[in-house]
């Protein structure tokens, strides 16, 4: 038999265990090089949108220097260790949300630049967001075209004040323009999605609650034994990655083992089905399902909203916050509040910074998953209290395969075209467009070459 190392592995190997369980692999160095627009040498582009609801405080947040020698405000000092692969974009602003009232019509247009329709009723119309058309370009490479997560169920009903279906503020990957994509909420879900997208339905529920790795370690054994020492570290290192995403899955929905007892007898039928019950688990499982799905080429498209729009999570569990999100963006311009509010938009941008180090660690050859990647990290609103659309509060996060002038705060003059820095983004991407949207054309000093 040839050993792997010298017969070079397809991008797109899986390891498959009993069941048709299929586990998408990270990048060997078996694997050879990429080619035809896939990023550098060592692995495909992939590409991120998360997004933060109720803006954040633009005192806190904006750099007062241009350039690569910016200095890191109070909001932004959580992605110091990955600060070269961070560009802080200024002055960006989506025109075709200013006329909307409150919140819906910004968040529901924040990733497809476009004016929503007016209604209370099923009869939404929007625009195709950008990941979308990334999607379309490119999903075919993969086998999800592309990941939609959140935390927070749909709203439903309408919003009384503006006049909006709440539904609007539920969602920020739009498929088409009357067609909003689902989200998944639940990390076993989400989990048991990501490593099935290849193959079937698991054909009874012993089989999709086993764990995925008793299933394919075999395969991984097998796999291991013909591969070049740096091929197993790096596999190794995936496994034990995955693993871990696992192991926390179960405890998040399940007090099995523990030694705490309750004060009063508690009704299994009230048990959580699979959620976590901490705001930070959640977020961070979620995030580690899109770093291995990126580690592993199951999909190159992803997008995360950490709340919906109006959201009101409770941020209690962080020191010195004592009421809602949505409360303290209404902050008034009292010191009580606006600290609160700072605290939150800190918070986030540390979710921000956490999955770029989770990217950064996963190795590509000599590069890294965060090279290859482009996380945008994004709100609708500015300052929550006046519910502002300029100066939208953007980070972008990795080098997009090189393509990236990363390490910069970009200043734009006033009510630039956010539009523009999605055009750049599916540039860098690999799909790119003439236009979208209501853009001019690539960001100014972004992009290289």
């Amino acid at each position: 038999m040839v050993p792997l190392r010298k017969r070079r592995i397809s991008r797109r190997a899986l390891l498959r265990g009993t069941g048709g369980v299929a586990l998408g692999l990270p990048w060997l160095e078996a694997m050879g090089s990429a080619k035809g627009g896939e990023g550098t040498s060592s692995g495909p582009v992939r590409l991120a949108a998360l997004y933060m609801p109720n803006g954040a405080y633009p005192e806190s947040w904006t750099p007062a220097e241009a350039g690569g020698e910016f200095g890191l405000t109070p909001s932004l000092e959580p992605v110091a260790p990955v600060r070269k692969h961070v560009t802080v974009l200024s002055n960006l602003w989506n025109e075709q949300a200013k006329d909307g009232d409150g919140h819906y019509v910004k968040e529901a247009s924040i990733l497809t630049c476009s004016r929503i329709r007016k209604t209370q009723g099923a009869d939404l119309r929007n625009g195709t967001s950008f990941d979308q058309v990334a999607a379309k370009a490119r999903g075919h490479l993969t086998p999800l075209p592309s990941l939609e997560l959140g935390v927070t169920p749909v709203a439903v009903g309408n919003d009384a004040v503006v006049g909006y279906t709440r539904v609007y503020g539920s969602h920020i990957s739009w498929a088409s323009p009357t067609t909003p994509l689902p989200r998944e909420l639940n990390p076993r879900a989400a989990y048991e999605r990501l490593f099935r997208a290849a193959h079937g339905t698991p054909s009874s529920e012993a089989e999709l609650d086993s764990l995925l790795l008793d299933r394919v370690v075999t395969d991984a054994k097998r796999l291991r034994s013909s591969l070049a020492a740096g091929d197993k570290t790096r596999l190794d290192e995936y496994l034990s990655s995955i693993r871990s995403i696992e192991k926390r899955v179960e405890r998040s929905s399940s007090r099995a083992g523990s030694e705490w007892t309750p004060l009063v007898p508690l009704d299994s039928r009230d048990a959580p089905t699979g959620q976590p019950s901490s705001h930070l688990e959640h977020v961070r499982l979620m995030l580690d399902v899109i770093a291995a799905a990126f580690q592993s080429d199951t999909t190159r498209i992803a997008t995360f909203m950490f709340g919906n729009a109006v959201s009101n999570v409770s941020f209690r569990f962080l020191d010195g916050v004592t009421s809602g999100h949505h409360d303290v963006s209404h902050h008034g311009g009292k010191d009580e509040k606006l600290a609160e509010y700072k605290v939150i938009n800190r918070w986030h941008v540390e979710q921000f910074a956490y999955l770029l180090d989770r990217l950064a660690k996963m190795r590509e050859g000599e590069s890294s998953v965060l090279r290859n990647s482009l996380v945008v990290f994004s709100s609708a609103l500015s300052d929550g209290q006046k519910h502002d659309p300029h100066k939208l509060p953007v980070l972008l996060g990795g080098d997009g395969g090189g393509r990236i002038a990363t390490g910069q705060h970009l200043v734009y003059a006033e009510d630039h075209p956010l539009a523009d820095l999605y055009v750049s983004l599916l540039d860098a991407f690999g799909a790119p467009v003439e236009r979208f949207a209501d853009s001019t054309g690539p960001l100014r000093g972004l992009l290289h070459g």
